[in-house]
């Protein structure tokens, strides 16, 4: 049984954790059909991705403690490095991915969110259990909200509201639960209308360059800003920014 769906909408792919009795706890099963959905986008026609979870009460509750209370230090090290891979293929994923968090995203699921309703509540409880976090919340947490206010959460296990969450800049935008995906789509198409290629690019260069020193970060936006030379995209672009008209970019994106 897959515990993950993908939907498609126009250029908009909506994958969906779907595990809602377990509050969509990531075990090695999800995690491995969450690898499997993001392998089987098409990118050569879908712009952008939507993450979120099954059911109105969690997005991502966190790592299965079920499948967790039983692993010795070996098993317990390769769930670790399986999570950490799926996130990492999805943090370098071409395209851009939205997480709609509409509602618990604790432990793992603030690990995979870490982007999104009134109704979330986010937190790293793993101390609580004796563990750390384990799919790359010691490192991405303090590269978004801060070194001190990623200790503090990470240290005291607390549990922190969507508002919070907003101030903190560990999410982009908070809306009620019943209007939640009608903006994430919004956003979504909004993202998949502009050039696919120059979206993709700003992606990678943004990945690479954060956590590299600043000259070298500008040399990396500087080739792929060159690349954005030899597409259609750019060409089709700029000719139809002169010219008034609009543009029609490629459905299949090539860099030529």
């Amino acid at each position: 049984m897959s515990f993950v769906t993908t939907e498609i909408q126009g250029a908009v792919a909506i994958v969906t954790i779907d595990r809602p009795k377990a509050l969509n706890a990531l075990n090695p099963e999800v995690l491995a059909d969450l690898k499997a959905a993001f392998e089987a986008i098409d990118q050569n026609t879908v712009r952008c991705v939507v993450l979120t979870g099954a059911g109105d009460k969690s997005f991502v509750a966190g790592a299965d403690i079920g499948s967790m209370s039983t692993m010795t230090k070996a098993e317990g090290e390769a769930f670790g490095k399986l999570g950490n891979d799926v996130f990492l293929e999805i943090e370098s994923f071409p395209l851009p991915v939205i997480a709609a968090v509409n509602g618990f995203a604790l432990g793992g699921g603030n690990e995979l969110a870490m982007s999104c309703s009134d109704n979330a509540v986010f937190g790293q409880p793993e101390v609580g259990l004796g563990i750390t976090p384990g799919f790359g919340g010691t490192q991405r947490l303090a590269r978004l909200v801060g070194m001190g206010m990623a200790k503090q959460l990470v240290y005291s296990a607390l549990n922190i509201k969507a508002d919070e969450a907003l101030r903190i800049g560990l999410v982009n935008a908070v809306y009620p639960q019943a209007e939640l995906m009608e903006n994430v789509m919004k956003l979504a198409n909004k993202i998949a209308k502009n050039a696919p290629i120059a979206v993709r690019h700003c992606k990678k260069a943004i990945n690479e360059g954060i956590s590299k020193p600043i000259n070298e970060a500008v040399a990396v936006e500087e080739k792929l800003f060159g690349d954005c030379f030899e597409t259609h995209d750019q060409v089709e672009g700029m000719q139809c920014f002169l010219s008034r008209e609009k543009p029609k970019p490629k459905a299949v994106f090539t860099n030529n």
